[in-house]
């Protein structure tokens, strides 16, 4: 599928998900009987949950930053077990550990995390995720980042449902005064145990609803960063370093990956990135686009950032496409929460 057409594709569900409107199969009806067979199949050779196991990640990073009478920074994670970090053994090895303590060491501020991101969840747990985020209305989170898709896909839930949830969720957590970060669908196509024409056909889908996320996201607020690199070309390569023992989480390098793609937009969600990174690079085919084409490019490209730029423009809302220069991940060390 080319740029042009799923960026067509993510319109069209999107405004189905804004207006109400039915699902936009996402792999074709005709292919749904020979996905599902294909699915049961895998998920007997794939561990996909098999190890329930997450550890618990809450608590305060940086504390040696803590300044009298200045509040730490609060991120909250939500989402699915990608969120959780399910799929490794140590605290600090899960993407909200490894996200707070680069906030911490950037922002030179301690950074308070809070998770409420569920393994097995898909987007029409959000709702409920949001209610626990936002449970004391003294300690909204500064900053949320948002990791889902991947079983909706599995599950074929429709692409408008999985989008109309995704979109209430950045606009209850944006009108509480929450920054939002959205780590789109991960690319299912490079599972290892699955087969084709399996493997082309979840690749499709994860695509096409990591562009219609971006779509729905952005505006409603939030920024994007495309997770491709989470089940993605590096994970294909290696798949061994970067999948964890079931062969379906990633492992403790395949969440720093992810991690290191998703801290540069959350830092400048929060003001912390440097002015001049803000500004479009070309050199890095950086731009301006219209939100439906900025998505497809982010779709097919991972590490991809999209954020609102202008809510009308000839061919509807305009968004910037950024692709941030990575940065090193700090080992974490945490202060637990207290029981």
């Amino acid at each position: 599928m080319t740029r042009m057409s799923r960026a067509r594709v993510a319109r069209r569900i999107a405004a189905g998900a804004a207006y109400g409107g039915g699902g936009v199969g996402l792999a074709g009806a005709a292919a749904v009987g020979l996905l599902v067979a294909e699915a049961q199949l895998a998920r007997r050779r794939v561990g996909n949950g098999a190890t329930p196991f997450v550890p618990n990640a809450d608590g305060l990073y940086g504390a040696a930053y803590t300044v009298p009478g200045v509040p730490a920074l609060r991120l909250t994670m939500l989402g699915d077990s990608t969120a959780a970090g399910q799929g490794v053994r140590r605290a600090g090895q899960t993407p909200g550990a490894l996200l707070a303590s680069g906030i911490a060491a950037i922002a030179e501020r301690p950074v308070g995390l809070s998770t409420v991101a569920v393994p097995g969840a898909r987007s029409d747990d959000l709702d409920r995720q949001v209610t626990r985020a936002l449970a004391d209305p003294a300690r909204v989170p500064d900053v949320c980042v948002i990791m889902i898709g991947a079983n909706d896909v599995t599950h074929r839930i429709p692409a408008t449902r999985s989008v109309r949830c995704l979109s209430s969720a950045v606009r209850r957590l944006r009108t509480a005064g929450a920054e939002v970060v959205v780590g789109t669908c991960p690319d299912l196509g490079t599972i290892e145990p699955v087969w084709q024409p399996l493997r082309w056909l979840a690749r499709r889908a994860s695509r096409q609803l990591a562009a219609a996320q971006t779509i729905g996201a952005v505006e409603q607020g939030a920024r994007t960063v495309s997770l491709g690199d989470l089940l993605g070309p590096e994970f294909e390569a290696n798949p061994r370093e970067l999948f964890g023992p079931d062969n379906y989480h990633p492992s403790a390098e395949g969440y720093a990956t992810a991690a290191m793609a998703v801290l540069p937009t959350v830092c400048a969600a929060l003001g912390l990135w440097p002015a001049e990174e803000e500004r479009p690079d070309a050199s890095r085919r950086e731009g301006f686009l219209p939100v439906a084409r900025a998505a497809a490019e982010a779709a097919s490209e991972a590490g991809t950032e999209v954020t609102a730029a202008s809510p009308t423009g000839p061919r509807g809302p305009w968004a910037l496409l950024k692709r941030r220069r990575r940065r090193h991940m700090p080992e974490p060390e945490r202060t637990p929460v207290a029981e």
